[in-house]
């Protein structure tokens, strides 16, 4: 399961319990503690309030601190750590989690440039990848999980969640294969109406 280079996975501004959920949104992917999982979080971020940043500063001394930003000195995987941001954007501070990768030199300038760039948007809108890692960040880990051995061989280990249809009952079905009626239906009622940005 390849992802993305830089993405954002949930909308709005996560308060601490969210914040951790996200955090390893992926514990539940097939053969965990094999491999290396990097591709899975390099360049995910989300929005965190001031409070949850400042908890996360005060938790441990940080790896470094440069202008705007610190990084964790726990990394997730060999190279990928934490990175946190205050950002001024539209004239207002606030606060940003990404995973980078520091064996990338400007990971963490690359990011918060992407940060400060799709959060400037001049209107209010969601790409469809966007839906649907929101949805995935969302789910609770009893309704989402990874297409098993009774999928076609081409559709293990992508990303599966439940879907209710009403009198169809419930589904399991591949997230990337959601219509847009089902993705408007699992997502919050403040974000069903958003316009569709199609991305760059």
């Amino acid at each position: 399961m390849t992802l993305s280079p830089i993405r954002k996975i949930y909308q709005g501004v996560s308060d601490r319990r969210q914040m951790f959920r996200v955090f390893d949104r992926h514990a539940q992917r097939p053969n965990r503690f094999e491999g290396d999982a990097g591709s899975l979080y390099a360049g995910e971020w989300f929005e965190v309030g001031r409070i949850e940043h400042d908890y996360m500063l005060d938790i441990l001394p940080p790896l470094w601190m440069r202008g705007e930003m610190f990084a964790l000195r726990e990394f997730l995987t060999d190279s990928i750590t934490s990175v946190f941001y205050t950002l001024r954007i539209d004239g207002r501070p606030r606060s940003f989690h990404g995973y980078c990768d520091l064996n990338v030199a400007r990971s963490p300038v690359e990011l918060r440039d992407a940060i400060v760039e799709r959060e400037s948007w001049p209107v209010k809108a969601m790409t469809h990848g966007e839906r649907l890692e929101h949805i995935w960040s969302a789910t609770h880990d009893e309704y989402r999980g990874y297409a098993g051995e009774r999928w076609l061989p081409e559709h293990r280990s992508k990303r599966t969640v439940l879907y209710y249809g009403g009198r169809q009952g419930t589904t399991l079905k591949l997230l990337e294969d959601l219509t847009e009626d089902e993705i408007a239906a699992k997502l919050p009622v403040h974000l069903r109406n958003l316009p569709e940005r199609i991305a760059a």
